[in-house]
């Protein structure tokens, strides 16, 4: 298993939206073989140049432990997912 990091934009929502789409994926990466280890809610910021048609965003950091298939499956359903804005995962070199 290998630590990763990933950073995702939550397009501006209600806080209960926003915690569900936080959840989700929390979620999935528990269901898919790994686990999360913390998540940062870094909160509402103003982006750099406008996203999508949106001018702010939730940012989210999350640190976790998995296996390189769960990645995968990450990857896919972020894209696809209408509520994210931006994303990129990280591995954490040790």
């Amino acid at each position: 298993m290998r630590k990763y990091e990933i950073m995702f934009i939550v397009k501006p929502l209600e806080e209960e939206a926003t915690n569900a789409v936080i959840t989700k994926f929390e979620n999935l990466i528990n269901n898919n073989g790994g686990q999360v280890d913390k998540i940062d809610r870094w909160g509402k910021k103003r982006l750099a140049y406008i996203v999508k048609d949106f001018a702010e965003g939730f940012y989210v950091l999350v640190n976790f432990t998995s296996v390189p298939a769960t990645i995968l499956e990450l990857d896919r359903i972020m894209k696809i997912t209408e509520d994210i804005l931006k994303f990129m995962i990280i591995r954490i070199d040790e």
